[in-house]
């Protein structure tokens, strides 16, 4: 499978950024165009994460929107909250947000269909709302930004599947256990489609699949030690729908003495994830530029309280049929062979972060330095 690094993503990032880079900052609310005009001090700018379980929103999304808006606005301010997998929780925090006033909120919903009262409410309130990273079910949103889902999918059915051919692994010889990621999450459901289009073709069988709620993992570790009893060695490849799940099933896998362990895919491109990877217990994982994905957010928001709105990319369907003008990404596969050329060459992580004491053999024979 040809594997592409970030460098061409950040660079078209990077482009659409400066295109809408802004000469200063000004009030309102309005987002059907044009410049409103008027003093700008302390614009508020909401930013709800969905769950603390996803490494990711803390350690990258948070400090990089946060970092972004800064930069392009230093009277403003972001006010952060995080939903900790619970969809009353983010309404309420949403709703506190508008109450102080928020002038935009970008919101990665850990319900996509419940966060369309949130969006309601913003929309009561003349707040546009940015929809970011998972898609919410309604038609009222300014803007959507994510990655293609279904690729990402694809990407991690893709080389599991050649993985399976590589090893030998014939069709009869056994199949492919499904961890998907929660049913709440419309990515998930991205995810699990573009994976399946890729399995099904492939004549691999799938055992089993389960949509862990809240994507927990230990939920998943619990269902792949169920699956382990009941299916043995007929497991010849587990599907996870990111490092969380992925790490969950390598736990159980361990805990029931597989060896060797069959390869698990991922995505996020965790830290421990692609530790992981460095050791031989977890086979690939997905490369999101989490950077590009929060700065641009971070830029139409800046854009939105300036009443100024840019075209999507592309437009995007809601599951009501709404299009929504959107920016996706390009996710990438990696595996040992090019941690080096993705993550550690586009300053995602550090060589020094990646290859501590525990992982410096392995580092060192990967050639990541």
């Amino acid at each position: 499978m040809k594997i592409a690094t970030m460098r061409a993503v950040a660079v078209t990032a990077a482009l659409l950024l400066t295109a809408g880079t802004l000469a200063g900052c000004a009030n309102g609310t309005d987002n059907t165009g044009g410049d409103t005009g008027g003093n700008t001090a302390n614009a508020k700018i909401g930013l709800l994460l969905p769950d603390s379980v996803t490494a990711r929103y803390e350690s990258a999304d948070k400090p990089y929107f946060e970092a972004k808006v800064k930069d392009l606005c230093p009277d403003c301010s972001v006010l952060y909250a995080n939903a900790d997998g619970d969809a009353a929780k983010q309404q309420q925090q949403a709703e506190s947000m508008l109450t102080q006033g928020v002038k935009v909120l970008v919101l990665d919903p850990f319900d996509g269909e419940a966060a369309a009262a949130i969006v309601a409410s913003a929309k009561a309130k003349s707040v546009p709302v940015i929809s970011y990273d998972r898609l919410i079910n309604s038609a009222d949103l300014s803007y959507y930004i994510s990655f293609d889902n279904e690729k990402v999918g694809e990407l991690q059915a893709t080389a599991l599947v050649q993985k399976l051919k590589d090893e030998g692994v014939q069709p009869g010889d056994g199949g492919i256990l499904m961890v998907n990621g929660s049913p709440t999450d419309n990515n998930a459901s991205q995810f699990k489609a573009g994976a399946h289009k890729v399995i099904d073709a492939s004549g691999y069988k799938v055992l089993a699949e389960f949509d862990t709620p809240g994507w927990d993992p230990p939920k998943a570790q619990d269902w792949v030690a169920s699956q382990i009893t009941q299916f043995g060695s007929q497991i010849k490849g587990i599907y996870a729908a990111n490092d969380g799940t992925g790490g969950a099933a390598i736990a159980s896998l361990k805990a029931a003495g597989v060896s060797p362990i069959p390869p698990v895919t991922g995505q996020d491109a965790e830290l421990a994830g692609i530790q992981r990877i460095l050791a031989g217990d977890q086979f690939m994982t997905v490369y999101k530029a989490l950077k590009p994905e929060a700065e641009r957010a971070a830029q139409l928001a800046v854009d939105l309280v300036n009443g100024k709105t840019d075209k999507g990319d592309v437009t995007v369907k809601t599951k009501g049929g709404a299009d929504i003008q959107s920016f996706l990404l390009t996710p990438v596969a990696v595996t040992i062979d090019n941690i080096e050329s993705t993550v550690v060459a586009d300053g995602f992580y550090t060589a020094a972060e990646i290859c501590t004491a525990d992982y410096a053999a392995a580092c060192a024979k990967a050639g990541v330095k």
